[in-house]
């Protein structure tokens, strides 16, 4: 997004970011999602759907039906001008299907390919794609493939940043939590700027949140919560803070103390003057998700167009389509230098973290992950959640691997 014609309306954030939260909400341990990913191909299908199907689509994606292809084209050119971020979408019919032209021409350019009927051939060209797509970083199209596949709709997202500031590696062992007793490999770094730091209150609880800032734009922040707090609530406060709906205590305003969740604030003694510092904590993390739309087909809009037994988009083709697969493979890697994540999403369509004296004294808040928590990678301007996820299983901290 170079300039401020290529910002979605923030109508069509606010949709993406709330079924971010939604999606949340279901959730249950360790996982990476992109609605992001998801909410174009709903986008398109809203505008080509009828009845049923097409209310309950709109509903989804949070825009009247006849605005939707609108938007979902408009929310793709705008991440295609995201530095450090790939994104494409696809489209792959069998040769005998007729589609809408007004509907096929509301898609991206040079997005349609042919699905030969030949199963090895199509999953070949369709996995091509999304390792094409996204680098390697997602190896095949998350897609049930079977003779009676008419459609196959797809969006690929892969995002690379690298920290402005580096974090350094160190073993990290939790004292208390899910994590205690195992060596994580953690990551530290100290800054001066202790605006990278909140403190968010809800009726939930208090969430501290940590802005990773990446070269590109796109950052990365990192929520922890109370620790009866669910993966949604903690995402949902991530994203209220961006819509500016949870007022947040910032660095240089937090009490002394135990200042939220992971956080704490403190007077230090130092042997010459030194600014206030902000040290940060946590532990790298590599993970895939695989989720099945369909489980959750209701959140999706897709209740009434799961069903076989009719078609549901009279505006896509005149003949009765139905959704037959919608699945979602997704990966994030969060390291030392940088983040990495990507998500591909396809729906099928069929029938149907005592010293010797000192004479100056600073203050130091310390901001430490060392159980679950939350993140959001976030487009810095727009403010727009192109991946989130909830860390349950960190990577270990192995001396014979050089860390």
């Amino acid at each position: 997004m170079t300039n401020a014609s290529m910002v979605p309306a923030g109508t069509t954030i606010g949709a993406v970011n709330g079924l971010t939260a939604r999606w949340a909400e279901a959730a249950t341990g360790g996982t990476v999602f992109s609605a992001a990913g998801v909410w174009p191909l709903l986008a398109f299908l809203a505008d080509g759907a009828g009845g049923a199907a097409r209310a309950e689509l709109a509903e989804a994606v949070g825009r009247p039906a006849e605005e939707a292809a609108c938007a979902g084209r408009e929310l793709m050119g705008a991440l295609g001008m995201v530095r450090g971020l790939d994104s494409a979408l696809g489209l792959w019919t069998r040769r005998t299907l007729e589609l809408r032209a007004e509907w096929a021409k509301g898609l991206p350019a040079q997005t349609h390919g042919v699905l030969t009927g030949d199963e090895a051939t199509d999953r070949a060209a369709l996995d091509g794609w999304a390792a094409q797509r996204t680098g390697g970083l997602v190896e095949r199209m998350p897609v049930v493939l079977t003779p009676d596949t008419e459609l196959v709709l797809a969006s690929a997202l892969a995002m690379r940043t690298q920290w402005l500031r580096p974090f350094k590696e160190c073993p990290v062992r939790a004292a208390h939590g899910p994590w205690r007793g195992r060596t994580l490999l953690g990551l530290h770094r100290s800054s001066v700027l202790l605006d990278r730091v909140g403190v968010a209150e809800t009726p939930e609880g208090c969430v501290t949140e940590v802005k990773v800032l990446g070269s590109t734009g796109i950052d990365v922040h990192l929520l922890l919560g109370e620790e009866a707090m669910t993966p949604g609530q903690v995402v949902g406060t991530g994203i209220g803070i961006l819509e500016d709906t949870h007022p947040v205590v910032s660095g240089p305003q937090l009490p002394y103390g135990d200042a939220g969740p992971g956080l704490r604030v403190e007077k230090v003694s130092r042997m010459r003057p030194r600014p206030p510092t902000l040290d940060v904590t946590t532990v790298a993390y590599d993970m895939t998700a695989h989720h099945d739309l369909l489980e959750l087909h209701r959140m999706f809009g897709l209740t009434t167009a799961r069903d076989t037994s009719r078609g549901h988009f009279p505006g896509i083709s005149g003949f009765p389509l139905a959704v037959g697969s919608a699945r979602q493979s997704t990966m994030a890697r969060f390291g030392a230098l940088g983040f990495r994540a990507a998500a591909v999403t396809a729906i099928a369509a069929a029938p149907g973290s005592a010293p010797p004296e000192r004479r100056y004294v600073t203050t130091r808040i310390d901001a430490r992950f060392d159980r679950p928590f939350a993140f959001l990678a976030v487009h810095r301007r727009s403010r727009l959640v192109l991946a989130a996820g909830w860390v349950t299983d960190p990577k270990p901290y192995r001396e014979d691997e050089g860390y």
